[in-house]
């Protein structure tokens, strides 16, 4: 399966060159037989790439040990779920799957669109192309997962050198979330490519208006709902499997991430002012192009070496490849737009600084500022390298000193925007709109401050967080009353019908609620606990309200390690509440030893507790306890958010015309500020 599996990606390579060339091809001669022929080349690449992908797990779930790559991240003990997960945990096998995830993503666009936008799609097809161009080369010359271990013979063959074991899958990636989080993280990386393609197609095409908007908006939702999904479920790891009490380090691999999400989510909101009125154009088109950028250089952060991470593949010479790439790149990016850049004129210019347009206007200024903040600190110390000779850190102080203040402008602006009217919005009825919903998070803030949360940052959070939610609910409220006079249906059939007639929209603010509810999760930072101690069997430690007694230790074996545990009675307030089995485990494999944290989690606080072994001058057991309020609500959060994204991807439902506005549902209306388009909106189909 090797020899198939090498075969087929030396095949994907030739089909990749094979659909790039013709594509340009096809664009210049405007030969249809070209075309045609670029497409289906592009269409063969994803049963290529899934030979190449098949082969490798073959070789993994055979423990064929004589190849390198199976024989460094997988054993004979290994559990079957993390041999699939061994395909993506070194750096040949990664490039591997994101090469495959590239192919799956275009033969889904071409196979959509193959009988659609003809002036378009073989653009598309060609950039397309191109990328997995440049992935399949790595696959082939520079990082090749199927390199075999051998040694020469006198007659000047190979012969092959077959191990009894393999190495096994690193300790820290043996946790169900990294079964599910790279995965996550490449659809999303990947996912961009869509976008990326469209934009730079439709600049290269000048192909009318908004349409390409219309086409990517999915996509890139889709992509964007991978990726958050994956830096959620890279936090979980990172505070359920590295023991060190928290779930974002701003680690230059987190960051990585980060940074692409901020320009998708600037360009999602964004979007809607090019859509509505024609405005935004350039700042669109840049705006995909630096997401895309910004997910190759996380790709290349991650596999160069150029950053210490514990997220991060082994240094190698992969980075200059990256490095030409994305020159490459910038430089297609910039000669388009340079070309092509009176397609890109507005037709309308902001006409109130108090308005809809200009609430998504400062909502991406403070989006890219962040983006820029998180890219300066995590290249710094590279930069500082090349500058002065060394490489001077920069940590989290840094990153929380410049997104604290940001995020929460951001939190602000997230609540205010669904207060404007597109255009212009009058001062009374701002006031009338924005009084309820402020005041509702001073009252939400004051009830916080007498339970006891007094830091400045969380409690402006709380407070925030409340006047967005309760702006989210007027939102729903209003329509759901223009809906039920107009009617006459139930106030919850009401927001039903509207959530209905808008996913989009509404699904958007659904979303809102789930930022909401991480940015509350990330604020319970402020009030965290820590104790570090000595606690052989028998003795007992408080912390919090809790306090932990250890019964003893014993050891328990596992499919491919042994594990030294404790067992600890957790009491809160006097009362028993649970136990808890923090471990230590020995991977004999590899000769590593990792800590398994255990935990006690409410809505209300995470009791996280770590046994980080014996104390080198006493002997004695040492355990790390720490209470982390709110930390639940991050994955509530994470969960809303996924599940209004799914909303906004759906179709509105269409119907028929509203028919006449009776006199209640029109002082409804105009209570709630809309413009002739929302109102369509809330009151489509209600007859």
């Amino acid at each position: 399966m090797d020899i198939l599996g090498s075969f087929a990606l030396i095949l994907a390579l030739m089909t990749a060159g094979y659909a790039f060339i013709a594509g340009i091809v096809g664009i210049k001669t405007r030969n249809p037989l070209v075309i045609k022929s670029a497409r289906r080349a592009g269409i063969a690449l994803f049963p290529l790439v899934s030979v190449a992908v098949g082969g490798l797990l073959f070789e993994f779930f055979s423990n064929n040990f004589s190849m390198a790559y199976v024989a460094e991240h997988s054993s004979r003990h290994l559990p079957l779920v993390y041999k699939f997960a061994a395909l993506w945990s070194g750096q040949g096998g990664s490039l591997l799957f994101w090469s495959w995830v590239l192919s799956i993503y275009a033969f889904a666009v071409l196979m959509a669109n193959r009988k659609k936008h003809p002036e378009l799609m073989p653009y598309v097809g060609m950039v397309m192309a191109g990328v997995e161009f440049f992935f399949l080369l790595l696959n082939n010359f520079a990082a090749s997962p199927f390199k075999i271990v051998g040694e020469a013979t006198a007659g000047g063959g190979v012969q092959l050198l077959s191990q009894a074991n393999g190495r096994g899958l690193n300790p820290l990636l043996q946790y169900p979330s990294m079964v599910i989080h790279p995965p996550m993280l490449y659809l999303g990386y990947t996912g961009m490519t869509v976008p990326f393609a469209f934009a730079l197609g439709a600049l290269l095409a000048k192909y009318p208006g908004e349409k390409w908007i219309h086409l990517t908006r999915r996509w890139i939702m889709l992509a964007w709902v991978f990726l958050t999904c994956g830096i959620l479920l890279g936090a979980h790891w990172a505070y359920a499997v590295l023991g060190w009490g928290g779930y974002w380090a701003w680690d230059p691999v987190e960051n990585a991430s980060l940074m692409p999400w901020l320009t998708a989510t600037a360009f999602l909101h964004s979007v809607m002012m090019q859509e509505k009125r024609g405005m935004l154009r350039v700042w669109n088109v840049w705006l995909v192009f630096a997401t895309f950028l910004l997910s190759i250089l996380g790709t290349f952060l991650t596999r160069s070496g150029v950053v210490a991470s514990v997220h991060a593949f082994a240094q190698s010479s992969i980075g200059t490849w990256f490095v030409v790439f994305l020159a490459i790149l910038v430089l297609v990016c910039v000669l388009a737009y340079v070309k092509n850049r009176d397609y890109l004129k507005s037709d309308n210019r902001l006409d109130s600084i108090v308005s809809r347009e200009s609430s998504f206007l400062f909502n991406n200024l403070v989006l890219l500022t962040a983006a820029f903040a998180v890219l300066w600190g995590t290249l710094f110390p590279v930069i500082s390298e090349a500058v002065q000779g060394s490489k001077i850190s920069v940590g989290p102080p840094f990153f929380n000193r410049v997104n604290v203040p940001i995020a929460l402008f951001l939190l602000f602006l997230t609540g205010v925007g669904p207060l404007l009217a597109w255009r212009k919005t009058s001062f009374e009825s701002l006031r009338r709109n924005f009084a309820w919903p402020m005041g509702g998070g001073l009252v939400f803030g004051a009830i916080m401050y007498a339970l006891g949360y007094r830091e400045f940052y969380a409690l402006v959070c709380m407070i925030l967080g409340a006047f967005v939610v309760l702006t989210v609910a007027s939102e729903f409220f209003r329509g759901a009353r223009v809906i039920s006079a107009h009617s006459g249906l139930n106030f919850f059939q009401s927001i039903g019908r509207l959530t209905a007639r808008n996913t989009r929209r509404y699904g958007g603010y659904i979303v809102h609620v789930g930022i909401v509810l991480i940015f509350v999760g990330i604020s319970g930072q402020a009030f965290n606990i820590s104790k570090k101690v000595d606690l052989p069997p028998g003795s007992q430690t408080k912390i919090g309200p809790y306090t932990l007694y250890c019964q003893n230790f014993d050891t328990v074996n596992g499919p491919d390690y042994t594990a030294e545990r404790a067992t600890i009675e957790v009491l809160q307030h006097g009362r028993p509440t649970m136990m808890l089995f923090p471990e230590r485990r020995f991977f004999p494999a590899s000769g590593v030893t990792e800590t398994m944290v255990s935990t006690h989690s409410t809505l209300a606080r995470d009791l996280y507790v770590v046994y980080s072994g014996p104390n080198p001058q006493t002997n004695k057991p040492v355990i790390n306890a720490y209470v982390n309020p709110l930390v639940k609500w991050i994955w509530v959060g994470g969960l809303v958010v996924v599940l209004g994204t799914l909303l906004a991807m759906l179709p509105s439902r269409s119907g028929p015309g509203p028919g006449p506005l009776q006199p209640a549902a029109a002082g409804a209306a105009s209570e709630a500020d809309t413009d002739a388009d929302d109102k369509a909106n809330v009151l489509e189909g209600t007859h």
